[in-house]
């Protein structure tokens, strides 16, 4: 099966394929995940640095200009951290250049926990000091690990969160792993940017967030959104449809994803600059209603011209 080649990104302007996060910050929809930047998988053996910075580098050159990122994207020394290859290979920063980090969680010897709210200052600063920035884009609050955790406030966190926006150490501010009423509690205290949660074709639990994001214009950013090395997203439906394209099944979870609706931003990450080029090109992928509906798509949809 052949990729569908890439192509820069359309102007950032361009209302088809682009988002104003926040009202005031407009990005392309089709982004870059820094997590394997530094490993190949969740803190897994370093990658070449090189390659990273080179990675970082063509992203941008393609148009990209949103970057997801974490101070706690590492390789498992600890030697090679993603926020250390951005501003390697992009400081100073492309004035258009929007990077998002996320807070929450804390690593100990027996795994994550959850920063209480007294110590969220803390990890943004460490965000701010190693992305060599004075105020961060965006800063999502992370609960839980990979399960959401429904029924559990987040409203002391956000709060704390909140007060570091109006000291202007933030612009926006967002949320990951959350559920409706997580974004109905954070709403009620500070403006909700964007949600990270995990979506994709083979996992759509969480279409009534997306639903809730579209009807309040905030960004809906799924992480892994090729299943995250734990969902095998080469079955015969994707498959079908990447032949009807000449694309990937990678592409079209990709172009699925723009698809479902204006919010939705993708945000694949690699340590690959082939990976990168066949993400970048799953943006100028238009798929038809039929393509949509043999992909099981749930909920509206917004189609591409």
């Amino acid at each position: 099966m052949a990729s569908t080649p890439a192509r820069p990104l359309p102007p950032a302007g361009d209302a088809t394929h682009a988002f104003r996060l926040g009202g005031t910050l407009t990005v392309n929809r089709v982004g870059l995940g820094a997590m394997r930047l530094p490993s190949d998988g969740w803190h897994g053996r370093a990658r070449d640095a090189a390659t990273g910075r080179a990675v970082l580098r063509r992203a941008v050159e393609l148009g990209v200009n949103h970057i997801d990122t974490a101070d706690f994207y590492r390789s498992g020394d600890g030697a090679l951290r993603a926020n250390a290859l951005i501003r390697e290979a992009l400081h100073p920063y492309p004035a258009a250049l929007v990077i998002a980090t996320k807070v929450g969680p804390v690593f100990g010897p027996r795994g994550p926990s959850p920063a209480p709210p007294a110590g969220l200052r803390a990890l943004v600063e460490a965000n701010l000091k190693s992305l060599g920035l004075e105020r961060l884009d965006l800063v999502y609050l992370r609960i839980g690990v990979m399960t959401v955790p429904h029924g559990e406030s987040l409203a002391e966190r956000f709060e704390a969160l909140a007060a570091l926006r109006e000291e202007g150490l933030i612009r926006h501010l967002g949320l990951s792993n959350v559920d409706a009423g997580h974004l109905t509690e954070a709403r009620a205290i500070a403006p909700v940017a964007a949600v990270q949660n995990h979506f994709h074709v083979a996992e759509q639990d969480e279409a009534t967030v997306l639903d809730a994001c579209a009807a309040n214009g905030i960004a809906f950013v799924p992480f892994g959104p090729l299943g995250s090395g734990d969902t095998d997203l080469n079955e015969a439906r994707l498959a079908r449809v990447a032949r009807r394209h000449d694309a990937t099944v990678s592409q079209i979870a990709l172009a699925w994803l723009l698809a479902l609706s204006p919010v939705t931003l993708a945000i694949p990450g690699t340590g690959s600059l082939v990976h990168l080029e066949e993400n970048i090109a799953a943006g100028s992928i238009a798929l038809s209603l039929d393509d949509l509906a043999d992909l099981g798509t749930t909920g509206s949809v917004h189609t591409r011209s």
